[in-house]
């Protein structure tokens, strides 16, 4: 199985491969959809460090700035989500593309929208309620900071599997951090903040602590939301991968996150991103509560452009995650073009099941 730094070069190899042959030019036509949903989490100037597994998650401004005029100037419109819908509608129309960044964090008003203020683009900003309330569990950034502080991490399963590995120096922490990672994301997500919390400890901090520090406040978020250009979207009450949860977890969470953003904000809530948004984490049934509830769209993270079918599928739209580990031209034309996206989906337009 490859590592993620061996994933991260092989992705990055064939971006050069495609943009270098051509192939983001000429299987465009077929690849391309009537527009895209761009995802986001961290803006920052900051470069990380050997020891940075969540960099993926970060990209900094200057790249956030190349990405809105490659869309300019590839003949994107850029438009709120707000507009998605009729977008679609128009069979064919102009390509577009809506902004969207998850989670709350406070670099995106500090460093992102400066840069989406200069381009005048409208944009989303997916709050988790219990992450503005300073109280939330980020974590996978939790997991990042106890291995880069332990010298061993050892984890016991509740099968009886242990993981316990060294930790003394960045390739290790790497190495400890993908296992960890992988093990507790294939269960229950019970098990993965408890073993988290267990690994918080022993590195001398309180899980749950994280929040304050990395994302706005709800009196940032008032803030924020008087700009015009901004949208705020609900992502939850506390970031649960929704499909490991009973259905009245998952609606209690979903409304829950709502309300609690339109009581400190005092804005409407229109669009929905679901937590990690990937298959394991939202489904068919998180859909339809989506539906349900009364939201205009919803968004994953499943990748793929927007074609006139998910015109039918407001609630299981798909997004394209411009990825801090390929803040490369080569890797922007390859995800604008479509093609990677026609290889990962067989040629499906739709994945939605």
């Amino acid at each position: 199985m490859l590592s993620s730094r061996n994933r991260r070069r092989l992705f990055e190899a064939g971006f050069r491969v495609v943009s270098g042959l051509g192939a983001d030019r000429w299987l465009e036509p077929a690849a391309r959809g009537q527009g895209l949903i761009l995802t986001f989490h961290h803006v920052s100037p900051e470069l990380p460090d050997p020891f940075a597994p969540n960099r993926l998650l970060s990209i900094t401004p200057d790249f956030l700035d190349e990405t809105l005029t490659a869309l300019r100037e590839r003949g994107f419109t850029l438009v709120p989500l707000d507009a998605v819908p009729d977008h679609l509608a128009r069979r064919p129309g102009a390509r577009f593309a809506a902004l969207t960044f998850d989670d709350g964090y406070r670099d995106n008003a500090l460093h992102a929208a400066p840069v989406l203020a200069r381009h005048r683009a409208p944009w989303t900003l997916f709050v988790t309620s219990d992450f503005a309330d300073g109280r939330g569990r980020l974590w996978w950034i939790e997991l990042e900071r106890a291995i880069r502080r332990l010298d061993r991490v050892a984890v016991t399963f509740g099968t009886g599997k242990r993981l316990d590995l060294p930790a003394r120096d960045a390739a290790q922490k790497s190495v400890a951090f993908e296992a960890v990672y992988r093990a507790l994301r294939a269960g229950p997500e019970e098990r993965l903040l408890s073993a988290i919390a267990e690994l918080c400890e022993r590195a001398g901090f309180g899980a749950g602590s994280i929040a304050a520090e990395l994302c706005l406040g709800w009196d940032e978020l008032r803030d924020l939301a008087r700009d015009p250009a901004v949208d705020i979207g609900a992502h939850t009450r506390s970031h649960p991968m929704l499909a490991k949860h009973a259905v009245e977890v998952a609606r209690a969470e979903i409304a829950g996150g709502r309300a609690r953003i339109e009581r400190a904000v005092g804005r409407r809530v229109r669009h929905l991103s679901y937590p990690v948004g990937d298959r394991t984490s939202a489904g068919p049934r998180e859909f339809a509560l989506a539906r349900e509830l009364g939201f205009v769209t919803a968004v994953t993270t499943r990748p793929g452009h927007l074609f006139p079918e998910h015109a039918d599928h407001l609630h299981a739209l798909p997004r394209i995650s411009v990825n801090g580990c390929h803040q490369s031209r080569a890797a922007l034309k390859g995800l604008l073009s479509g093609v990677p996206f026609l290889v990962w989906n067989r040629g499906r337009r739709l994945d939605v099941a």
